[in-house]
């Protein structure tokens, strides 16, 4: 680990966007910048914990997405659809898991041009292990307080369903 700067260079970042002219700029670059560091900081530590397992965190994403449906089968287009990423990319991601014995590409059993990915018992097993290990070693302390951590994931799902990412169902109405 790196011995820690001696000032914030992204509250810097924002002084000198500030000197330079660009004070109406400088909250939303210092926004992107932030969530892009901390995304850094978050990766690494994912990545650490899914190294002995050799998984990435996208091969972690659709193992443990396959484990939580029914049957561990899903159609590749919704895993794409779910995971919220390029065709391209699930499929890059299933060859390796596919090669890995960790899933398998099946006919999809009524449209000829799909395929369903199948989690195999090694892929369950795996999908368990890392999720135990993520559990303990990031995602129960992510390295802020909880009141932090559910502040900063109420306004990211906020900014991500104005992007589009999806739609908040209107609530129920009040039972007669």
């Amino acid at each position: 680990m790196p011995e820690p700067l001696p000032i914030d260079p992204l509250a810097e970042a924002r002084r000198q966007w500030v000197a330079h002219g660009w004070g109406d700029a400088a909250d939303g670059m210092t926004l992107v910048t932030s969530v892009m560091r901390a995304h850094q900081l978050l990766l690494a530590r994912v990545e650490g914990t899914l190294k002995r397992f050799d998984l990435s965190f996208a091969r972690y994403e659709l193992l443990q997405l396959l484990s939580f449906t029914k049957d561990g089968v899903i159609p590749m287009a919704s895993a794409t659809a779910r995971l919220q990423v390029h065709p391209t990319s699930v499929t890059s991601t299933v060859q390796r898991l596919e090669r890995d014995g960790l899933v398998e590409r099946r006919p999809h059993p009524r449209d000829g041009r799909a395929s369903m990915l199948v989690l195999t018992d090694a892929g369950r097993a795996a999908a368990a292990e890392a999720t135990a290990a993520l559990n303990a070693e990031v995602f129960a302390d992510p390295g802020m307080p909880r009141d932090d951590v559910a502040a900063v994931v109420r306004a990211l799902a906020r900014f991500r369903e104005a992007a589009g990412d999806f739609v908040t169902p209107p609530p129920a109405p009040e039972p007669l």
